[in-house]
């Protein structure tokens, strides 16, 4: 089969920072699905995998990223409940793995479901990471309860997971969901996606305050850690949690949270894949539901541009655009 990756990390314009090659099709692990990939998104995680994961040096085999995919199942290993040849799926994958820019996949079908039947491949292919990211941040890492009326900030909100995420908070639960934007195109993007206000992330804490909050409950970080810390530190509300998915290069204070007894928690969408957890099928729990949800109307993909053929070229102007730091919604490939 035909994949792309690369052997050594370089920037995306660099003439080796992309490469396609020819390798076997992966065999099979008890749990998993061979997948004949239809369509892939790019993840900011895409390209830091690709500039992190072989500075300074070449190796033997490239590395093939790419994680959100949707296809059609081709074969099952023997431990792979719940599927047939001719099932397309959707899923994030497993950083651990070779990724889904290959014209095969082998993903564990723990962490795969039944993709929306109303959805084009690439719509679906939009969602599931930031998906996924979005519901274990507000449920399994912030542990909030549907039925209680609070506040939830969240920052970055016209990106892939702050898009999805505002739509799951304004849909599953009862909180009032403050998102972040500094464009008049990303304040409507965010008002779309269910965002019951809007704040400028540039100077947030006088924003949020300006809306009439001098606290709030939650924190959802999909930005700069480092950079907003301060303004989450004085943000949050006296027993408040704060969640982030973006790592910081430096030290933040943690004890500033202490005269609060604030909380704070990060996500990682592949703690669950990487570590092979007692829960890792709850991610194909929460891939269904959003399935049902997507198909009754109630969530819509955060797709922003499609672009189309499985080639190098294609995936590295996914790259350039995710690296802008300008995209609205998603980016999707359809091989």
């Amino acid at each position: 089969m035909k994949a792309i990756g690369f052997k050594t990390s370089h920037p995306i314009d660099h003439a080796d920072s992309l490469i396609q090659f020819d390798t076997a099709v992966p065999e099979l692990r008890e749990h998993d699905l061979l997948v004949r990939v239809s369509a892939v998104s790019v993840n900011p995680v895409d390209t830091k995998v690709r500039v992190r994961s072989a500075q300074n040096t070449t190796l033997e085999t490239p590395i093939v990223p790419g994680f959100d995919a949707v296809g059609i199942v081709e074969a099952t290993g023997p431990g792979a409940e719940g599927f047939k040849p001719g099932d397309r799926v959707w899923y994030a994958g497993d950083v651990t793995r070779a990724g889904s820019n290959a014209e095969y996949q082998a993903v564990d079908a723990r962490i795969a479901a039944l993709a929306p039947q109303s959805l084009s491949d690439a719509e679906a292919a939009a969602m599931p990471l930031t998906a996924l990211t979005g519901w274990e941040a507000l449920f399994d890492r912030l542990r909030i309860n549907p039925a209680e009326k609070k506040t939830l900030l969240i920052i970055g909100g016209a990106g892939g997971v702050g898009s999805i995420t505002t739509q799951i908070a304004s849909q599953l639960t009862n909180l009032t969901v403050i998102a972040t934007a500094s464009r008049p195109q990303t304040d409507a993007w965010v008002r779309k996606m269910g965002a019951d206000h809007v704040a400028n992330h540039r100077d947030l804490v006088a924003s949020v305050k300006a809306l009439g909050f001098e606290h709030v409950d939650y924190i959802f970080n999909t930005a700069d850690t480092k950079g907003h810390w301060d303004a989450m530190v004085e943000l949050i509300a006296p027993q408040g949690l704060i969640s982030s998915i973006v790592e910081s290069d430096e030290p933040v204070d943690l004890t500033a949270l202490q005269g609060k007894s604030a909380g704070f928690i990060w996500e990682l969408m592949f703690t669950r894949s990487m570590f092979g957890t007692q829960d890792i099928a709850r991610q194909q729990d929460i891939l269904s539901q959003l399935a049902t949800l997507v198909d009754e109307g109630r969530i819509g993909t955060t797709l922003g541009d499609t672009l189309v053929g499985f080639s190098v070229e294609t995936l590295k102007e996914a790259h350039r655009r995710s690296e802008s730091g300008k995209t609205i919604g998603k980016i999707a490939i359809t091989f």
